[in-house]
């Protein structure tokens, strides 16, 4: 039982050190989004680009089937759709302080 107790514990670690990296990554898609964001508001572009969206949501749909990981590739593709969700509230939210 020790043994069991122990490895779990080993492993909520390494799922802590990749929750931190998983955050960290996070932070820099989205600040890649709002630098986006920003320069096509300079360039009077429209902010939303629902094909830009459909060729992420395929790009992820792809590397999900590809790698074949536990997860699968429509729950990847859910989790990236939260992402791009709140990366653009993260934009109206920029824009609306300009």
């Amino acid at each position: 039982m020790a043994e069991v107790l122990t490895e779990i514990e080993e492993l909520r670690r390494r799922i802590d050190v990749i929750d931190d990296q998983l955050m960290r990554l996070l932070n820099v898609r989205v600040a890649c989004a709002l630098e986006i964001g920003r320069l096509k508001h300079d360039a009077n572009l429209p902010i939303y680009d629902p094909e830009r969206e459909k060729a992420v949501l395929a790009m992820v749909r792809d590397s999900a089937t590809r790698l074949a990981g536990p997860l699968e590739a429509e729950a990847v593709v859910r989790i990236f759709e939260r992402v791009i969700d709140e990366a653009r509230r993260a934009e109206r939210i920029a824009a609306d302080k300009r």
